[in-house]
């Protein structure tokens, strides 16, 4: 089977839900792909698609800069689901009119159907009772010609329109949030309705595809594998694994950095639950010595990502003859390099080993690209992985580096691998470790004032940061229990040394990153 004969195209105008279009489509088994608007009308010829979503997006459509689709899009005889922006645009190419509307929507809304076919198919007519979530300053005033209106809410007397010969469908609210409560029904009505696909993108059948695609790209060579003991990583080498057997080497380079245990932990796995070959490189001294003295946070994770490259080249070397780099890029990854406005702005560097094929020649093997995060641990099981790799919370390639702000020293990772614990304790204690995207300590550059036992103090401050999400590209802080906070910040306080204050962390990204650098 072919899982990718059938797809829905989702063309980005820039919103900030555009992932989660995606997500909702793949929820439902159906294969889908994020494409910048500006997409070129051959290209989606030669994708063929059986259906295509236009995003929403923060413009207005009359706007000089507004980004705007080729309107023979409209013509190819595919399915078209115009979502708020994209809505707008679909009215306005076709020949209708969309102003800025006396009252804007943003919220929650009622929405009355007046047409139950199509994307509404199974609903009740004239009932105004749908909840749908609305967000936006224009609406269409007038519709072109051949299309009708097929529900309204109290501000927007076309909050869906449809040809009534096409499959051309916009809806003015967003059915891939939660708050939609007709959402779902929706994006099933447009895939499965109007478009015709099939459920049939199952983690099952990516693997099937999948190790037969690896194994026709590699043949007979040699791939090497960096091995972090995350779930990317994880399933990256289970995946290649499974398809190549013995013909896969995996890395691990401690680099001194991990937290207690991390290192005795991992290796423990795969060496006793998987049949993976792992070499284990002891470097704490090498990396720490890079470190000595550098307090700049870009100049640290270029340090740490350098030295992982050098390591990494030099027992490749040892291997021999290898042709291919196994690695755990993940689709929004590749989202973010394609993105409604381009390359995305650099925030931090990323540290992987992205640098070693350049370096040493080496031809990229990355199975995970078109999966997102959620979707990754669904394989991690399918494969027979465990879920102590697949549930584990991410970790960031240059480790605690990261988490003590300014110079990186023995005493200094002490503190942070303490402090660290406790929180992994606690939280997993609670039963919130599997509900919160990830939970840790990060040790600040800041000393303050205390009393302990009677006796003034001047010690280190322990920043404590968790925060949900579902792919990292956006988060918001936990409310956890104030219990839960304060049994965290007692324990810190009275269990490591050189600690006298604890705060948290109530930063959502944006603005805020999750890791503090």
């Amino acid at each position: 089977m072919d899982i990718h004969s059938e797809k829905i195209l989702i063309l980005d105008f820039g919103s900030q839900t555009t992932q989660l279009i995606a997500r909702r489509i793949r929820e439902q088994k159906v294969y889908c792909e994020i494409h910048p608007f500006n997409v070129s009308i051959d290209k989606i010829k030669e994708m063929s698609p059986q259906g295509i979503v236009f995003s929403g997006g923060p413009a207005s459509v009359y706007a000089d800069d507004a980004p705007k689709t080729d309107p023979k899009i409209l013509e190819l005889d595919i399915p078209v689901l115009g979502i708020c922006y994209g809505a707008q645009l679909m009215t306005v190419q076709l020949g209708g009119r969309v102003e800025r509307a006396e009252k804007h929507e943003f919220g929650k809304a009622d929405l009355e159907v007046l047409f139950t076919g199509g994307v509404f198919a199974g609903m009740e007519k004239n009932r105004a009772e749908y909840q749908v979530w609305m967000s936006h300053g224009d609406r269409i005033e007038a519709l072109p010609d051949g299309f009708e209106v097929s529900a309204v809410s109290e501000h927007s007397p076309h909050a869906a329109i449809r040809h009534t010969k096409k499959s051309l469908v916009g809806v003015q609210f967003h059915p891939e949030v939660a708050h939609t409560l007709i959402g779902v029904d929706v994006l099933r009505n447009f895939i499965f309705g109007l478009c015709g696909c099939k459920p049939q993108w199952t983690m099952q059948s990516f693997v099937e595809t999948t190790v037969a695609a690896i194994r026709k790209q590699v043949g007979d060579e040699q791939v090497i594998c960096a091995l972090s003991g995350g779930v990317d990583s994880s399933v990256t080498a289970a995946l290649v694994h499974r398809a190549i057997g013995g013909q896969l080497t995996c890395i691990y380079v401690d680099n001194g950095l991990m937290r207690t245990g991390e290192t005795e932990s991992v290796l423990r796995f795969f060496r006793e639950k998987t049949d993976l070959k792992v070499i284990h490189v002891a470097a704490e001294d090498y990396f720490l010595k890079e470190l000595d003295r550098v307090a700049d946070p870009e100049e640290k994770r270029k340090r740490i990502g350098y030295g992982f490259i050098k390591i990494f080249e030099e027992e490749a070397k040892k291997l021999g003859d290898v042709k291919f780099l196994a690695q755990g890029t993940l689709y929004p990854d590749v989202i973010e390099s394609v993105s409604f406005k381009g390359p995305s702005a650099v925030i931090k560097s990323h540290h992987n080993v992205g640098g070693l094929p350049e370096v040493m020649k080496l031809a990229l093997l990355e199975p995970l690209r078109e999966l997102f995060k959620d979707e990754v641990r669904q394989l991690g099981l399918e494969l027979g992985l465990p879920e102590e790799a697949i549930y584990r919370q991410p970790f960031p390639g240059p480790g605690l580096a990261i988490r003590i702000l300014g110079e990186v020293t023995g005493e200094r990772l002490h503190i942070l691998r303490q402090a660290d614990v406790i929180v992994l304790e606690e939280m997993k204690r609670s039963g919130l470790y599997r509900k919160t995207w990830q939970s840790f300590a990060v040790l600040l550059p800041i000393r303050t004032v205390g009393v302990m036992g009677d006796e003034r103090t001047y010690e280190n401050v322990v920043a404590f940061r968790s925060v949900d999400s579902v792919d990292a590209m956006t988060a918001d802080w936990s409310r956890l229990p104030y219990d839960l906070l304060g049994r965290i910040s007692n324990r810190i306080i009275n269990e490591v040394r050189g600690v006298n204050r604890v705060v948290y962390d109530i930063s959502s990204k944006p603005p805020s990153t999750i890791e503090w650098e």
